[in-house]
């Protein structure tokens, strides 16, 4: 009996190690595959605020450090919109056929709600400011300003978000860990960003 039970336990003993290994192994994959999936999803609405920070600087010079201005810009502020009327000959460039009168421009009006975002179905803009996969806790840092170039005050834009939050759930915490750490030895940034508050840039960090 003794030698039965000690088999068993050996057996145990093996599958339990087995098991540990093939953890060990996998840790990795499964952490990259989390934080590919949620990533995705944040450059996305990373994306639908780039959108809406351009048109409101289209509209008043400057880009907003403030998401309830950028909310109330996409449900309340309107866009000009410049329609052609007539048709322009072959023979003809679109600026010679308006300069001869056979074509003509009116400029109107449309909702911002009515013209951007119209492609992503269901889209609830008043949250537009919290990073996925943090339960409505963690907002995104947004921040505008200008930096000087060739003497004159470009406006830029930075919004950003940290991955000790969008992945403060997930199990392997010593993994992300470290590489919080090792993106912070480069000096990189810990998390996503997208454009900055020292040059004219609005792409992102990836």
């Amino acid at each position: 009996m003794k030698k039965i039970a000690l088999q068993l336990v050996m057996v145990a003993l093996v599958f339990f190690l087995g098991y540990k290994v093939y953890e060990s192994i996998m840790e990795p994959v499964e952490y990259k595959k989390a934080t590919d999936k949620r990533e995705k999803v944040i450059k996305q609405k990373l994306g639908h605020i780039k959108s809406l920070e351009i048109e409101y600087k289209k509209i008043y010079g400057k880009y907003t450090g403030d998401f309830d201005t950028l909310i109330d810009f996409y449900h309340n502020d309107s866009m000009p919109l410049v329609m052609k009327i007539g048709t322009v000959p072959d023979t003809l460039t679109e600026t010679v056929a308006l300069e001869m009168g056979i074509i003509s421009r009116d400029t109107t009006k449309i909702a911002i709600k009515d013209t951007l975002l119209q492609d992503l179905g269901v889209f609830n803009v008043d949250r537009l400011a919290e990073v996925p996969f943090t339960h409505g806790k963690v907002k995104f840092e947004l921040e505008s300003g200008t930096v000087v170039r060739a003497n004159f005050d470009v406006p830029v834009f930075e919004v950003k978000c940290y991955k000790k939050d969008y992945l403060a759930e997930i199990k392997a915490q010593e993994l992300l860990q470290n590489d919080i750490l090792l993106l912070q030895e480069d000096d990189k940034f810990p998390g996503l960003k997208l454009g900055s508050l020292t040059e004219p840039s609005t792409d992102g960090n990836w």
